[in-house]
């Protein structure tokens, strides 16, 4: 046993999230722990980690056993640098030994700019920074609370393949469902204050629960008709009832006590949407760049009525650029974005605007309407909030009091209750819960009208969209027909005919087999030799970037321009890196090969 929580309680307030709950960790035990948000999922992993006490219960570990933790809002030391902030409170042995891991995951995560301070980071990049000082020094558990939040597809698909391989234990909350199919064999819900545990990955899980949930009906159906059967008994009157059994009478007590499974509420809300009329959005040739970078280059759409579009690619490719421009909020620099007249956009962003966080969430809502008229009829601003989790009781609570998760969740309230016939979404299923992203994915169904989705969610993706753009380094944006599934079996085949292709020419470099000894060639030789100073000229590169942003912070347009440059240099970066690696090992293999004669 690596792990025990034994009778855990937490209450914040009058809220009790965590109610005499136990968890035990075995070797190699990979647990996904999932719920609502707000129901207890962070508060559970902080205890786990050891940084939050439990009011009751106790958490005990042995001693010997190595923890490293990914909270979901890491806490940093602006004034350090990226590899300091890896190995902040890691003795310096332990850094020697995992420097090299850890700039090659700072390079597959997008940050290679080991050096820099933290405080020019984004809050991606900080996230990932978070990640790669969870992932970086050996240990026996790890404990991840949202390690997808941030990444791109490459990024998701890297993270996942180095968690299955992962020989510790693993606990993870993630609302990611492919990564839950694939990396945990053991699932968690936390409801209710309870924990409820469920055998195999997230298909076993939801097979079971549905089992689960049939029997509790099934059982409640048998308590109502016992219960009706006693009830008609213990009124034939007070001469017959008498003569009864004082055992029968406690039994009718008892079940007339006990209390049904509870009904839960679901996020269920009819499409609401305006009038879309038949010209929606066209783009026409439009480009963008940002310090010389092109991101977006003659592009051309034109937005059917009911459209379904993914948007992917890598992180600072010119995904929320493209939102940008078709909501208006960036104007191209050359081509034009026309509007129908009919159109209304809703704009889901990756950060949540500005709230009052003494408004209570109630008064949040009436701000877009006391009610709105669906196909079912009018919902007044309560309804609507309970049918999405926010209980009566909730809702005359500040905003200041909600969780980052319940915050997102109200803000998508507030977008969809606003009626829009174009909807664009970046990043929708950050932050969400699975429960919600269901139930959103089940709205987006019978939407009546446009979407577009920037998303890294594969899961997402495939059950929403009919069209993949993917945004690529040069500006170029191709389409594919289908969903994820379909692109990544499109992409797949591109590349086999690639590799057809340029086999022959690939053939004649290969080295002859036999006694003939590895090598350098000139060019690498030449490369291998030059590689340091190339890196670090991309490194003061970006760190007078950095330096640019910082004085340049109230400036939208010259940040953007800079923002986009710097997306150039860190890829730049990220390739002479991985170059850099294969060199190394390659001299490595020479000179081993040198030793070994």
């Amino acid at each position: 046993m690596l792990l025990s929580a034994e009778q855990i309680s937490k209450t914040y307030g009058t809220r009790k999230v965590l109610d005499r709950v136990s968890l035990y960790l075995e070797a190699g035990q990979k647990l996904g722990v999932i719920g609502v948000n707000g129901t207890g999922k962070s508060t559970l992993l902080r205890i786990l980690a050891g940084a939050e006490e439990p009011d009751e219960g106790r958490v005990s570990r042995d001693p010997n056993v190595r923890l490293n933790y990914l909270p979901q809002l890491p806490a940093f030391d602006e004034k350090n640098t990226v590899l300091e902030q890896v190995f902040a409170g890691v003795s310096p042995e332990a850094r020697a030994l995992a420097e090299y891991e850890a700039k090659t995951i700072l390079t597959r995560l997008g940050v290679p700019l080991f050096e820099q301070r933290v405080g020019a980071l984004s809050g991606g990049q900080r996230k990932r920074v978070a990640l790669c000082s969870a992932l970086a020094c050996p240990c026996d558990v790890l404990i991840l609370d949202e390690p997808t939040n941030h990444l791109d597809s490459g990024m998701v698909a890297w993270l996942e393949d180095e968690l299955r391989q992962f020989k510790g234990a693993l606990v993870m909350v993630t609302h990611d469902r492919y990564f839950l199919e694939r990396v945990v064999g053991r699932m968690a819900e936390v409801e209710g204050g309870a924990l409820a545990f469920y055998e195999g990955n997230y298909d076993k899980y939801l097979e079971q629960k549905a089992l689960r949930e049939e029997m509790a009906q099934a059982s409640e159906r048998k308590r109502q008709a016992i219960l009706r059967r006693e009830y008609q008994w213990v009124m034939q009157g007070p001469t017959a009832r008498g003569t009864k059994s004082r055992e029968r009478l406690e039994r009718y007590e008892d079940l007339k006590s006990q209390s049904g499974p509870e009904e839960r509420t679901a996020l269920e809300l009819s499409a609401v949407s305006s009038r879309l009329g038949k010209k929606t959005v066209e783009l026409h040739g439009v480009s963008k760049s940002f310090a010389g970078r092109t991101v977006l280059r003659d592009f051309d759409l034109m937005l059917l009525r009911e459209d379904r579009i993914g948007v992917v690619g890598r992180n600072g490719s010119g995904k929320s650029t493209l939102l940008n421009l078709i909501a208006g909020r960036l104007m191209p620099d050359s081509g034009e974005v026309v509007t129908g007249k009919t159109v209304r956009m809703g704009y889901f962003s990756q950060e949540n605007p500005p709230m009052d966080p003494k408004m209570r969430v109630i008064d949040f809502v009436k701000e877009i309407g006391n009610s709105i008229e669906t196909a079912e009829g009018r919902v007044t601003a309560s309804q609507l909030l309970e049918q999405f989790l926010f209980p009566a009781d909730e809702q005359w609570a500040p905003i200041g009091k909600l969780s980052g998760g319940e915050r997102r969740r109200l803000f998508l309230l507030s977008i969809l209750a606003a009626a829009p016939n174009v909807l664009l979404l970046d990043e929708p299923t950050n932050d969400l819960d699975i429960q919600t992203l269901t139930i959103l994915e089940d709205y987006l169904e019978t939407f009546p009208g446009a979407v577009i989705a920037v998303s890294h969610d594969r899961y997402f993706l495939d059950k929403t969209v009919r069209r993949i753009f993917e945004v690529g380094e040069s500006g170029a944006v191709t389409e594919y027909v289908g969903n994820y599934t379909d692109y990544l079996d499109a992409r797949k085949a591109e590349e086999k005919r690639e590799k057809t292709v340029s086999a022959p020419a690939e053939k004649r470099r290969e080295r002859p087999s036999g006694s003939k000894k590895l090598k350098f060639s000139y060019k690498e030789q030449r490369e291998y030799e030059n590689i340091d100073g190339e890196i670090a000229a991309l490194e003061e590169q970006l760190a007078q970037i950095r330096t640019e942003q910082e004085a340049k912070a109230s400036d939208y347009v010259a940040l953007q321009a800079l923002q986009s440059r710097e997306s150039e240099l860190e890829a730049a970066l990220e390739e002479k890196m991985e170059r850099w690696v294969y060199l190394n090992d390659l001299a490595e293999q020479i000179a081993g090969q040198a030793g070994g004669t």
